[in-house]
């Protein structure tokens, strides 16, 4: 509902602001894929195994309703096999089943980017900076960047039957919904956030242990460009994130204002093997995505980015059969002037109540007598000024006159 739903489109426009201007163009995927796309997102996370929407349509196909959108995006990739590096944006709903709560709905909108077909860790330093430079835009200044590398798949292979042997020593310490998240994937205890497993996750193997070379060198490339940009980071050696796609580069927006359980704004990192588990030639990606519902509570925390005023700014009240009020309304709003009036036929009274509701600034009136004189009344609803008589030929540059005196002493 308004205002909040122009609020929801200024957030996308700004998003689009930051990231047009470094040449991501806009891609809109389907909100229904054969469910084959999302399993790739790993059998063992609880977005394919819990909370995704899926069912079988009057075609006997399996689909589902998309939980994410960066792995539509590298399936629309390897339909249409565009020129890399592709670099693409995305905004829109997605879907997931679960308790909602404050930040978390079965219904949530997203913005994000990916970039496809460059292995170069200043492409990871642009993604990051990127997300960095949007949240700014909207006046955040509470925002933190963790960042993390889960190395190369086999330094990753590596790490996870680490982290195996160690929380299968602690099992009994951990909580049950770890212990079974542990059968599935110890990567994802580390995520845990209940205070039993605290101590137990304290504890467990770091991953830059297990970094090869090339994974270590990628990694520190990265934050020093970070650091050279003026990002500010901090690096966090136990960050996963919820898709099993990840490899290398791993990261995460989080808002200070917010619970530490749910003060993910939003984060991404690279995934290398997605577009050939899809189906397409071995193709490196990098990307993230932020949500919107959770990222606006953090901008209510910190009163930036409010919803505008969409009031108009002029109410026309015409008493004499609404075909002066037809006429006015079309002439300011071509104008760019934003106009509101009644219908109906209804009274003076009425309309000026209307017009007073409607938070416009100035009423334009036509009465009897300024209807037999081709005149109007202009009325300041929020001042005692006295209210003036303007020929119809000069309605216009007398209100654009004193919409202007008002936009320069704001």
């Amino acid at each position: 509902m308004a205002p909040e739903s122009a609020r929801w489109r200024r957030f996308v426009d700004a998003f689009e602001a930051v990231v047009g201007m470094a040449g991501y163009e806009l891609v809109i995927p389907p909100l229904l894929e054969d469910i084959g796309v999302f399993t790739r997102l790993g059998e063992a996370t609880d977005v394919v195994t819990k909370e995704m929407y899926d069912f079988v349509d009057k075609g006997e196909r399996h689909i589902a309703l998309r939980p994410e959108q960066t792995a539509s995006i590298c399936r629309s990739f390897v339909q249409h096999r565009p020129i890399t590096p592709f670099k693409a944006w995305y905004s829109g709903p997605n879907f997931r089943y679960e308790k909602p709560q404050r930040g978390r709905y079965r219904q949530f909108d997203q913005v994000g980017v990916e970039v496809l077909g460059s292995l170069d860790p200043y492409v990871d330093i642009e993604v990051v900076q990127l997300g960095w430079s949007f949240l700014a835009s909207l006046g955040l200044t509470k925002v933190e960047l963790a960042i993390n590398s889960l190395g190369e798949p086999d330094d990753r292979a590596r790490y996870v039957d680490a982290l195996n042997a160690y929380f299968l020593q602690r099992i009994n310490e951990l909580s049950v919904e770890s212990q079974q998240t542990l059968a599935r994937n110890p990567l994802r205890v580390l995520d845990s956030k209940r205070g039993e497993d605290a101590a137990v996750i304290a504890d467990a193997p770091l991953i830059n242990s297990f970094w090869s070379e090339a994974a270590a060198i990628h990694f520190e490339t990265v934050c020093e460009g970070l650091t050279a940009v003026g990002v500010p980071y901090t690096v966090d050696l136990k960050l996963v994130r919820g898709l099993d796609y990840y490899r290398g580069t791993t990261f995460e927006f989080r808002g200070g204002t917010l619970d530490s359980a749910q003060n993910a704004l939003g984060g991404g990192g690279r995934y290398d093997g997605l577009v050939a588990d899809l189906g397409g030639p071995e193709t490196p990606g990098v990307g993230f995505a932020i949500g919107l519902d959770r990222t606006l509570l953090a901008c209510d925390d910190e009163g930036v980015f409010s919803a505008s005023d969409q009031s108009a700014d002029v109410f026309v009240v015409d008493v004499c059969g609404g075909r002066a009020a037809l006429e006015i309304c079309t002439q300011l709003r071509a104008s760019g002037i934003r106009t509101e009036r009644s219908w109906d036929g209804r009274s003076m009274k009425a309309q000026m109540k209307a017009a007073n509701r409607s938070g416009a600034r100035f009423a334009v009136i036509v009465g009897e007598d300024e209807h037999r004189t081709e005149t109007a009344v202009i009325r300041d609803l929020r001042s005692d000024a006295d209210q003036v008589s303007v020929s119809r030929s000069e309605l216009m540059s007398s209100l654009n006159s004193r919409l202007s005196s008002l936009q320069g002493a704001e």
